[in-house]
């Protein structure tokens, strides 16, 4: 068994203004995180650093190039956690985002299905899919009195983020749990993530695989 076997991941996913990047930063104080073992600010460098900007966020290189190094961090994440005291990767956004980005900006049904086929079979992505799976995934709700510019991506419908978000954890496999408007509180939701990779084994239970695809979401008529 290799050494980082047993390390926790947690990923922050979701429409922007939800309150990821805030709860990131309160975990790693409270959990006192080594910065190399937690990520954020993927997509940010990687469109400083070859020119991408959120007026192309529907090219699907600039998806596959923010996936591939969102991997590369987590590889070097998860070896700086294998090393510490505290065995957990903590990454705000994932190597789905991309996949949900690229979806979102699709023309159609088929489109959306062939970016979607493209960026899933990449083999970085299929060699990090087991781990994602036995990952722990907050996916955020909607909260549109959050809602401001990120400078990154254009400014979002959340509810339609959020959608699609669910459709591609549902297309792969993927366990999850929400979280919204029920807890607004930060230290409240410091201790909701913290508790769902509690090794106590008190987690909140997933949510199972359910039967709305990343498909029936497009035939649901929801407008890009």
């Amino acid at each position: 068994m290799e050494a980082n076997s047993a390390i926790r991941t947690l990923y922050l996913i979701g429409p922007s203004s939800t309150g990821k990047s805030t709860l990131f930063h309160a975990i790693v104080k409270d959990m006192g995180l080594d910065l190399g073992q937690c990520i954020t600010e993927v997509a940010r460098t990687v469109m400083k650093n070859t020119g991408f900007s959120r007026e192309t966020v529907g090219d699907i290189g600039m998806q596959r190039a923010i996936m591939i190094a969102q991997l590369e961090q987590e590889h070097v994440a998860r070896s700086v956690a294998g090393g510490g005291t505290v065995r957990v990767v903590l990454s705000d956004r994932s190597a789905l985002d991309p996949v949900a980005y690229a979806v979102l900006t699709a023309a159609n049904e088929d489109d959306a299905r062939e970016r979607m086929r493209v960026l899933v079979n990449t083999p970085e992505f299929q060699a990090a899919l087991s781990r994602y799976r036995e990952g722990t995934f907050i996916l955020f709700k909607p909260m549109p009195e959050w809602l401001v510019d990120d400078g990154v991506r254009s400014v979002e419908k959340q509810g339609e983020v959020f959608e699609v978000f669910h459709g591609v954890l549902k297309e792969l496999g993927i366990p999850y749990v929400e979280l919204g408007e029920e807890i607004k509180d930060l230290q409240a939701r410091v201790a909701f993530a913290t508790g769902l990779i509690d090794p106590s084994g008190t987690n909140a239970p997933l949510l199972e695989n359910g039967t709305m695809t990343l498909i029936s979401w497009f035939l649901a008529g929801v407008k890009l």
